[in-house]
């Protein structure tokens, strides 16, 4: 004896079966861990020519002013930052706009704790971790590139 089914039948089981594919191909893409940059490596940055640091993290920037930071800061934000951030610090809105982040001292704790911390909200990854990824070098550089976009 054999079954037919039928045609409202066969749809409904071929609709049920790309819902099922549809829904394991979904639940793998929330399986992943959490990553702000998603599989993008860090760029390494040429800091040659820099001052070199110590061993624990400077207070205050130590390349403000600095020519030669300047330049390295420039390649290092636009090889880690700027897909986040936007070309020339200008953010496109989804990232803080780091052109009206504070001079000075004040500036260089939120960057400090931006770098060793990152950022993460209700358990999703918004910045990486940079301290121990890029030398502390080329951070103080970025952030000396990013002082000089400074807007009020």
């Amino acid at each position: 004896m054999t079954h037919t089914l039928t045609a409202p039948l066969r749809r409904l089981l071929s609709l049920s079966a790309v819902a099922g594919v549809l829904a394991l191909g979904a639940a793998s893409l929330f399986n992943t861990p959490a990553s702000a940059h998603g599989d993008v490596t860090p760029q390494p940055v040429d800091i040659s020519g820099l001052p070199k640091l110590g061993e624990e993290w400077e207070s205050e920037n130590p390349y403000r002013g600095n020519k030669r930071a300047l330049e390295v800061g420039a390649s290092g934000y636009n090889q880690n930052c700027a897909r986040c951030h936007g070309l020339e610090v200008i953010s496109g809105g989804i990232a803080p706009d780091l052109r009206k982040l504070d001079l000075g001292d004040e500036g260089d704790s939120w960057f400090i704790m931006r770098m060793q911390s990152g950022a993460v909200r209700n358990g999703i990854t918004y910045m990486p971790v940079f301290d121990g990824v890029l030398p502390r070098e080329a951070l103080w550089s970025i952030r000396t590139y990013i002082e000089s976009k400074h807007v009020d």
